[in-house]
């Protein structure tokens, strides 16, 4: 026996005397690693591990195995393993001459009359011989006696029996007991016998025997019958009159299938038959008259198969697991099918059940085999319930299922999939060492370590040697962590690439762009590039001609800030003024402009000077409360002063509301009532905190009220006037307290959402100087 794929399924045949002992010299060449074995219903046969012969593993006995079949054969399969492989095996087994012929009694009683004519024939015992063939019963022989002879006679199915046949007449009164050897013989090589006696007792003349209508009756009965059923009815008649005329039926045998109306001569079933035990019955029956006359008919039922037997499926070598890759074809099982009724009956047709991936074939007689017949996919479909159907072409057709469950082993064949296909994260710059910023998450649908996911950073913008110390990645969770605090300055973006591995062999893995923004923070104070101190750490002067129009340009407050975005958009406001009303200072652009033309009242002989204060928090009430403890020289000339400043202020205050009401009540009648609504209470905000008096020689400061913009929502409101200024915008407002404003109405803003919540204020101080003589 060969391997390979030209010899599946090949089919083999041996011939082999019954009863052999011994091996059949059966080699198999590379058994060691093809571990092949016997796949049979019954064990009849082993493999031998060492050398490959095919052995007897049991007693062999043709006639228990097949009984009278002419030809027996014991069909099985041969499994090989390491690929999977097998081979049909057909051992026909040969008759020996093992079975003596024998008579079931060692002798027998016959009554013949002394009236009987030469001629008459009497039925005799049968012997019965389990052999076949040439080993079979082949003859019978009698023992000499001048008044009887032998006659062999054949039945249709080819049997033979003996019939015993009067040679002359019969004198009671000179031999009433005849004793004769009946001999049965074999055909085998020496033949075998079997005998029995006849002994022969001759009765009184009663001339006339019972005779039936046929010497044969032949009947078809189906199988399946229930008991009682009429098979058929022998009829026997007797020319004698009287008692000697009175027939009585019975069996040469006992029956236990059939029963026999002994007045009638009626046959009927006395059990259920079966055609796949017995498939003929061949019965002797006998008809005595009342003078103890005998004839005999022979009765012959055939047994009609009906489709009483489903199909019987079983599994063969059926693989355990079956790998998600394997290619169409792949054979996974080997059917038996086996149907006990014959011809049409158990002609057997199988079917799988269902939309599946496999099928089925036919391999030889009563054998299948299932393949695949697609491409199998164990993260779609994990398992499969396989269900086949064996149907045979009986009417009606009977069918049978079984159904077994195929599982399908994982192959690594998903490569990781990230959730995203590409990653977005922004970091505030000055972020803590350490802390995670963003996670990617990858899945692999297979199992164990197919589908086990690692993470790596393999590529990234950075430079390699500084990639370490900017972040790293979790193997296990895929957290990215920032190694270091980012500098919005120094670095605003840098991209990686991450990968996803599993560990299947070999592995497959799968990349993914992960794009960090640094976002800024407000941690840069904005840088004031004029106007620059002195040498002496003192303000610089401006020149205001006096001749100078409304919206004059007197200087401009330069500052950067290295923030970006709203961090570095910046807005100046005044923080003090000695004269309200003279100066705006643009909120955008930091120009300090005339806001009106400079008059007589604003003291020729006086002076001004300006100074500008820088100041850098998220509110003014914040840093307030640092001007108000900054500590002040005590100068003894500060305090005699302070009495005259009070007393110009009291008078510059009466002033100064004077003008303002006139310049009101004038407005009000020549403006119209949007530019009125600048002078409305309430259209600025007044803030809690006041400046405090900044006490420096030579000076006369002012106390002053600010307008503060609200910053209390995330959400940063511009504050502008109702109407649009002209030259002069982003003028100064007042009311009655004396304060000034560098914003109008701040209950009217525009909300900008997208814009950083804080402003960094930039303000200036004017202060007015009087020269005392």
């Amino acid at each position: 026996m060969g391997s390979g794929a030209g010899e599946r399924g090949r089919q083999i045949r041996y011939r082999i005397p019954e009863e052999m002992p011994k091996d059949l010299g059966f080699s198999v060449q590379e058994l060691p690693t093809r571990k092949l074995r016997v796949s049979s219903e019954k064990p009849y046969f082993t493999v031998s591990a060492e050398s490959g012969d095919l052995l007897v593993s049991s007693r062999l006995d043709r006639e228990e195995i097949c009984g009278k079949n002419p030809t027996c054969a014991l069909e099985f399969e041969a499994v090989a393993e390491n690929p999977l492989n097998f081979y049909h095996v057909n051992v026909e087994i040969e008759d020996i001459n093992d079975h003596t012929p024998k008579f079931t009694q060692n002798s027998f009683e016959l009554q013949i009359s002394e009236s009987a004519q030469p001629g008459t024939r009497f039925i005799l015992e049968v012997a019965e011989d389990a052999d076949i063939g040439l080993n079979s019963l082949q003859k019978y022989k009698l023992s000499l006696n001048p008044s009887f002879s032998l006659i062999i006679k054949e039945k249709q199915d080819g049997s033979k029996y003996p019939e015993l046949a009067l040679e002359k007449t019969l004198d009671r009164e000179q031999q009433s007991y005849h004793r004769l050897v009946l001999t049965a013989l074999d055909g085998g090589d020496p033949p075998l016998s079997g005998t029995t006696e006849l002994r022969i007792q001759v009765t009184d003349a009663n001339d006339n025997p019972p005779v039936f209508s046929q010497d044969v009756y032949r009947v078809s009965l189906p199988e399946n019958v229930p008991p009682g059923t009429t098979v058929l009815q022998v009829s026997a008649t007797d020319q004698d009159e009287g008692i000697n005329s009175e027939i009585t039926y019975s069996f040469y045998r006992t029956g236990q299938i059939f029963g026999l109306n002994s007045k009638s001569g009626e046959i009927t079933t006395q059990k259920k038959l079966d055609f796949e035990e017995i498939k003929e019955y061949s019965m002797v029956v006998e008809a005595r008259d009342g003078g103890r006359l005998v004839a005999q008919c022979t009765v012959e039922v055939n047994i009609q198969d009906e489709n009483d037997n489903s199909p019987e499926v079983t599994f063969h070598s059926l693989l355990e697991m079956i790998l998600e890759n394997a290619v169409p074809g792949t054979l996974i099982a080997l059917i038996k099918i086996h149907d006990q009724d014959s011809e049409e009956n158990g002609e057997v047709n199988c079917r799988l059940e269902g939309e599946i991936p496999f099928k089925i074939i036919s391999s030889s007689k009563n054998s299948y085999k299932l393949l695949t017949d697609g491409t199998l996919d164990r993260e779609q479909t994990p398992e499969y319930n396989v269900t086949i159907t064996a149907i045979d072409r009986g009417k009606p057709p009977l069918s049978s299922s079984i159904s077994v469950i195929l599982h399908i082993s994982d192959v690594n064949d998903n490569a990781p999939v990230f959730h995203q296909a590409s990653y977005f994260v922004s970091v505030a710059e000055n972020n803590p060492p350490g802390a995670s910023i963003a996670q990617v998450s990858a899945s692999d649908p297979d199992l164990g370590l197919n589908g086990q996911v690692f993470y790596s950073i393999v590529a990234s913008d950075l430079e390699p040697l500084a990639l370490a110390s900017y972040v790293s990645v979790s193997a296990q969770s895929g957290m990215v962590f920032a190694q270091r605090a980012f500098d919005y300055e120094l670095l605003r973006a840098f991209e990686l690439t991450l990968q996803a591995r599993d560990h299947g062999s070999p592995a497959l893995s799968a990349n993914v762009s992960l794009r960090v923004l640094v976002s800024d923070r407000n941690d840069n104070a904005p840088r004031v590039l004029y106007p620059a101190l002195g040498p002496d750490g003192s303000a610089l002067f401006d020149m205001v001609p006096r001749a100078a129009e409304p919206g004059y340009l007197v200087t401009k407050v330069v500052a950067v800030d290295a923030d970006s975005g709203h961090n570095a958009w910046l807005s100046y406001h005044v923080l003090q003024a000695s004269e309200p009303g003279l100066f705006s200072l643009g909120l955008r652009t930091g120009e300090v402009r005339t806001a009106r033309a400079l008059g007589d009242r604003d003291a020729p002989p006086l002076s001004a000077t300006a100074t500008l204060h820088l100041v850098f928090a998220d509110s003014l009430q914040e840093v307030l409360p640092d001007i108000t403890d900054r500590p002040e020289p005590s100068d003894p000339q500060a305090e005699l002063q302070f009495y005259l400043v009070v007393a110009l202020a009291l008078i510059s205050v009466l002033f100064l509301l004077a003008v303002i009401l006139a310049i009101a009540l004038r407005l009000r009648r020549s403006f119209s009532p949007a530019a009125w609504s600048c002078f409305q209470p309430g259209l600025c905000v007044k803030s809690g905190p006041v400046v405090p008096p900044n006490y420096s020689e030579g000076t006369l400061p002012y106390s002053y009220n600010l307008c503060v913009a609200h910053t209390g929502k995330t959400e940063f409101n511009f504050l502008k006037c109702s109407e649009q200024l002209s030259s002069g915008q982003d003028m100064l407002c007042g009311d009655s307290s004396g304060a000034l404003f560098p914003l109008c109405n701040s209950s009217e803003s525009t909300s900008h959402p997208e814009l950083v919540s804080f402003i960094y204020v930039y303000s200036f101080s004017l202060s007015t100087q009087y020269s005392v003589f």
